[in-house]
């Protein structure tokens, strides 16, 4: 008969600690694709992420602390109720996936039977002999075959389920970081955080591998060993005590290795994004040595790092085998002088080699599990502590669309700085009346793009606030206020895919018909059907293949194809040639005659918005100019009456107009010098 084994209640080896609970990966839907009810945790965490209290009467700001969301690793505490039944749901699920151990284990019980059915005098026992010696062949062939078969099966059903659960994980992350402020993506190092990402979901699939095929398993491999007495179990128990000890002790020794690794393997990364994604850059400054020099360093960080790694393995291996290699020989010999004895037969002594054998492969992947387990839960570690980064940019309590009746802009006494210390915008106060066109000039530094930030709510103001028709912009949805607005900004952000694609980016939904149209209001469709692949042309890697004008007509394109009731025109001429430049702030004009929009142009070069406050050949004119300086507006009023008042707005124009004489002289002595030139 087959030993049962009983195991006494212990905390299942699947109930991880509190740091690297992972509700995220079960919560919605069991291994089965069962609907689960769900804890009072997870209905906590279905709030809307990041929501404010509505009774609190406070606004976030950009160092609000961290709201209670889906935190895949959960630092909440679970109740016993709720933790007992999330862990016997889990067992309930990964017991599906054990039945190729539990055959597996049978194989050693069989060949003893077989063994022992073979110690008879077969001529005197005669056709009975034969018949249970082949039983027990057959039995030993069909249960070999079966837990191979079975453990093929169970790793490709699991491998759905693996996947399903990286994918959530991944999905969720890729969310949240889109979730996160202008400020998080500007101080962070995109290749360090893509490598990031990557090792993470890594980790995650073997932590759940491990999991099911080898941690759960490998209690049921070695109580086997228990049924042969007292002397086996002291063994085995010590050999595990022993193996468990050093592999835990070294490797987190190693520990600090792999972080080493790790921290190299980012820091290469990014060299070679940031040189690569700057290749021109590298080009202008003739500085290839240089960048090719940074790139060596951290590969020689990192070949250091990985060098300590492979020897600390080696140590850990050989310790590892020492210690299996001493409970091997003490457990044959034991079982040796059991059949010198007699208290054992010949099978028991094949049935404890072939346990011990067996008992030696979960015993090194319990080792190279831990080992990489270890590694696995430091990669997740840095995957969910991007989850763990505050969300600045906060949803209401309750959010509400935004209603625009006109599109006024109002405002109100708004301080704010990127830096705490240094205020850009200092007690600002202005309004943009309701479709009208007004353009927002300035030093450089002094905070023009900075409202088009605000108001996009890319940050949130320090103090004050901001209306659009006397609605507070952090009251109403995220996706309702930049549905609303529309932004040509300065330097134009381009995906490496083709040009019609980057078009349509400004409506998906758009038809190919429609796209043609708006690059031929943005005057660029003759010069995409030049092209061999025409709107089928990959842009590359940020646009790097197309000019910096056409770029900002591509700009143009998208925001013809999005048509907001807002617009916010960021230097959106400033890589074009003069006589391109008129034609499309024609085009522009002619689409703000279309129907009353809010119109802002922020512009250095003053000439792009001057129409004296007149109507231009179009019919639409700048009906006011806003002149700022350290954060306030110095002066607003039209063109005449700006040039009339002899101040900042006087004075700035005054510069302009001297530079662009100098430049139409040096032209013009070219031109004496070289007719052919003129």
């Amino acid at each position: 008969m087959l030993p049962i084994c009983a195991f006494g209640r212990v905390t299942p080896p699947w109930r991880l600690p509190t740091r690297v609970y992972v509700p995220g990966l079960w919560s919605a839907k069991s291994i089965s694709g069962e609907a689960k009810p769900k804890t009072v945790l997870q209905q906590r965490n279905d709030q809307p992420e990041g929501a404010v209290g509505e009774k609190s009467g406070l606004h976030p700001v950009e160092h609000a602390p961290v709201a209670q969301s889906r935190a895949l690793l959960s630092e909440d505490k679970l109740t016993n109720k709720e933790q007992r039944k999330a862990d016997w749901a889990i067992m309930k699920e990964m017991a599906r996936y054990l039945w190729p151990k539990v055959l597996n284990v049978q194989v050693p019980f069989y060949f003893k039977s077989i063994v022992d059915s073979m110690n008879v005098d077969f001529v005197a026992l005669g056709g009975t002999a034969y018949t249970v010696a082949g039983s027990m062949v057959l039995a030993y062939g069909l249960t070999r075959v079966g837990a191979a078969l079975s453990q093929e099966l169970r790793n490709a059903v699991f491998a759905s389920v693996a996947q399903k659960a990286i994918r959530r994980v991944a999905r969720n992350i890729f969310d949240h970081l889109l979730k996160l402020d202008l400020n998080f993506h500007l101080s962070r190092q995109t290749g360090g955080l893509t490598r990031a990402m990557d090792r993470g979901t890594k980790g995650i699939s073997f932590l759940l591998t491990s999991m099911v095929f080898h941690i759960l398993p490998t209690a049921l491999e070695i109580s086997m060993t228990y049924q042969y007495g007292i002397k086996f179990a002291t063994i085995t128990a010590a050999t595990m005590i022993a193996y468990t000890t050093f592999t835990i002790t070294t490797t987190s020794w190693r520990t600090k290795f792999r972080k080493q690794a790790n921290a190299a393997d980012n820091k290469a990364a990014t060299v070679a994004v940031d040189s690569l994604i700057n290749y021109e850059a590298v080009k202008y400054f003739n500085n290839e040595k240089y960048e090719v020099g940074r790139y060596d360093k951290a590969l020689h960080a990192y070949e250091n790092a990985s060098i300590k790694v492979a020897t600390s393995l080696a140590f850990l291996n050989s310790g590892q085998n020492l210690i299996f290699s001493t409970a091997l020989t003490a457990m044959m010999y034991l079982a040796a002088d059991g059949v010198a004895t007699g208290a054992l037969t010949v099978g028991d002594l094949v049935m404890v080699n072939l346990l011990v054998f067996q008992l030696s492969v979960p015993l090194n992947f319990l080792g190279s599990v831990y080992r990489e387990l270890r590694q696995s839960l430091l990669d997740m570690e840095t995957l969910f502590n991007l989850q763990k980064v505050n969300v600045a940019i906060k949803e209401p309590a309750i959010p509400k669309p935004l209603q625009l009746r006109g599109g006024e802009i109002r405002i109100e006494n708004v301080t704010f700085g990127y830096h705490p210390d240094r205020p850009i915008l200092r007690n600002l106060s202005l309004t943009i009346p309701a479709g009208k066109k007004v353009a927002i000039v300035g030093p450089s530094g002094c905070g023009k793009s900075t409202i088009l930030r605000l108001l996009f709510r890319f940050y949130d103001v320090q103090e004050g606030r901001i209306l659009i028709d006397g609605q507070d912009i952090r009251d109403v949805s995220l996706k309702s206020l930049r549905s609303s607005i529309g932004v040509v900004p300065q330097d134009t952000p381009l995906f490496n895919n083709t040009i019609e694609h980057n078009i349509r980016y400004g409506n998906i939904e758009a038809t190919p018909e429609e796209v043609k149209a708006a690059a031929q209001r943005a005057r660029i469709h003759e010069i995409i059907e030049s092209l061999p692949d025409g709107y089928n042309t990959m842009v590359g890697e940020r646009g790097m293949m197309i000019s910096g004008g056409e770029k900002q007509r591509l700009a143009v394109s998208r925001l013809i194809l999005k048509d907001p009731p807002l617009l916010f025109f960021d230097e959106a001429t400033s890589a074009l040639d003069t006589h391109t430049e008129q034609s499309l702030l024609q085009n522009i004009n002619s689409i703000l005659k279309e129907k009353a929009r809010t119109s802002v142009f922020v512009a250095h070069r003053l000439r792009t918005i001057f129409d004296s406050g007149t109507s231009d050949a179009d019919g639409v004119g700048t009906d006011q100019i806003i002149v700022m300086k350290d954060g306030r507006v110095a002066e607003r009023g039209t063109h005449d009456q700006l040039i009339e008042a002899g101040t900042l707005y006087s004075e700035l124009w005054n510069a302009q107009a001297a530079m662009s004489t100098d430049e139409d002289d040096q032209e013009d002595e070219l031109g004496e010098q070289d007719p052919e030139k003129k």
